[in-house]
């Protein structure tokens, strides 16, 4: 498979509901960008839910999908958890957490009914959310002479290049955003500019 450059997440929080047998499942959606906004955002769900029986979440992070957990939070392993998780492989979104709120409902639904509910949870609140596809770019920082600004500028503008900070004093600095994709491209164009130099700095 060739690299691809863009991801699948979600645009918002949303929440959805499905009951079964007096139990309900209040199921949230977050986009995050890493595991302590996750922890944060389960915590605050624990205080404003003081009576649900279980907290159970799974997460996806990175634009490569590579990392994953989850949390069955008491109920039987295998069927909380998991079942949530395999739905956000299913619709194939990552810096995502969902995490489902439980009110136990006094009659037990067994191990398929308790899959069930929390895929269900899932799905529901994934429906009520707008899947968006984000690029995966390179930060990177360029240091050049004043007299290039015209030339760095103008290759800039032409690239369509999101610009994040810049500092023009004697020696100009702009840190900014390229796609992978247009990497080399731009790269091989700013390399020919006299005396810049350039500075990978991250993957967002």
């Amino acid at each position: 498979m060739l690299f691809s450059d863009t991801y699948q997440t979600i645009e918002q929080v949303s929440e959805g509901i499905f009951r079964d047998k007096g139990s309900k499942f209040i199921a949230y959606a977050y986009p995050i960008r890493s595991e302590v906004q996750a922890k944060e955002h389960i915590q605050k769900l624990r205080a404003e839910h003081p009576k649900a029986r279980h907290f159970c979440w799974a997460l996806r992070l990175t634009p490569d999908r590579n990392i994953f957990k989850l949390n069955d939070d008491g109920e039987p392993s295998g069927t909380a958890g998991r079942p949530i998780l395999n739905s956000l492989l299913s619709a194939d979104v990552t810096n995502i957490l969902v995490v489902v709120v439980r009110y136990f409902g006094g009659t037990l639904l067994g191990v398929p009914g308790l899959i069930n509910a929390y895929k269900m949870a899932t799905i529901e609140t994934l429906s009520a959310n707008k899947v968006v596809h984000q690029t995966i770019n390179d930060i990177y920082q360029i240091e050049f002479d004043y007299l290039m600004m015209n030339e760095v500028m103008r290759i800039i503008k032409e690239e369509q290049l999101t610009v994040l900070s810049q500092d023009f004093d004697n020696a100009c600095t702009i840190q900014f955003e390229i796609r992978k994709a247009n990497l080399n491209i731009v790269l091989g164009r700013l390399e020919k500019v006299a005396g810049i130099k350039i500075k990978f700095l991250h993957t967002a």
